[in-house]
């Protein structure tokens, strides 16, 4: 939501409670985003329950005691449904990467607030063959699963049978998605919508970029693995993460600005709507 919404004809951010409105009359469930504090918090618990949304939080811990300390906050907030971990030790490997992981995980399950690690570059799970040992070692891993990493890390511009199978193992390892899509040479790009007529004359949008069609496939099978293993009172958070700039592309116009080439609005409605229709298939 950084940087959207346009008032009285110029380019002016939302207002946070501009952006609760618009995430609640858009039909989306819940936030994810950073841990409020200070009087923030009290604007954030004011606005999650004047909107009815749930919510979670990104924590990016070095160390188990870094995490310990962000979990002790996180239940002090008080309404955290889990956290999205990016563990930010990109050089560690081996056992010591397995005995954090078991820690941080054995510490989640002691503070009784979920905590998924998420597949992300520049953090303990950017690589792919890594991250499918640590799940070898590992079979409780619980992941937040964002192959737009992975596709761009390894130029994924086709999915080979090889690169297919590693994602797969950790697919069976769902508990949340964070839904943006990579062609292997940027980490998010723009799905173009193409509007046709149907036999009645109502218009229909047709989605066009060949790895789309991979993100969905991947995202459909996160979704049942997770039903697999889920208990009854617990969700599948989707999120539609599409980041400002610089993640967001952007080119400059005739007067030097510097504008996005995608709306990341429109953008994240259309992926909510794709993931409502996949998860009519689990």
């Amino acid at each position: 939501m950084s940087g959207l919404g346009v008032q009285n004809g110029t380019r002016n951010e939302w207002s946070l409670e501009e952006k609760f409105r618009s995430i609640a009359e858009a039909g989306y469930d819940g936030i994810n985003g950073m841990l409020p504090e200070g009087k923030e918090a009290e604007q954030w618990h004011r606005l999650l329950d004047q909107y009815n949304l749930s919510y979670s939080v990104n924590a990016y811990p070095k160390t188990v005691e870094e995490l310990d300390d962000f979990l002790c906050k996180a239940k002090s907030f008080g309404r955290v449904d889990f956290v999205n971990v990016q563990v930010m030790r990109p050089f560690l490997v081996g056992d010591q990467a397995v005995k954090l992981l078991a820690d941080m995980a054995e510490l989640s399950r002691s503070a009784g607030i979920p905590a998924y690690i998420e597949t992300h570059r520049g953090t303990i799970t950017q690589d792919l063959l890594r991250t499918v040992e640590y799940a070898h070692h590992l079979p409780g891993i619980e992941l937040t699963i964002d192959f737009s990493h992975y596709v761009v890390a390894g130029e994924m511009r086709t999915v080979s049978d090889e690169a297919e199978e590693l994602l797969q193992t950790l697919l069976s390892r769902t508990k949340s998605i964070h839904a943006r899509v990579s062609n292997g040479e940027q980490v998010q790009i723009h799905i173009p919508m193409l509007a046709s007529m149907d036999g009645e004359g109502a218009t229909e949008i047709e989605l066009e970029h060949s790895m789309l069609k991979h993100f969905q496939r991947w995202w459909l099978a996160g979704m049942r693995s997770w039903r697999q293993g889920a208990k009854e009172d617990e969700v599948m958070p989707f999120i539609c993460e599409l980041g400002p700039p610089p993640y967001a592309i952007t080119v400059r116009d005739t007067d030097g600005v510097e504008c996005e080439v995608s709306d990341r609005w429109t953008q994240a409605l259309l992926f909510a709507r794709i993931a409502r229709s996949l998860w009519e298939q689990v």
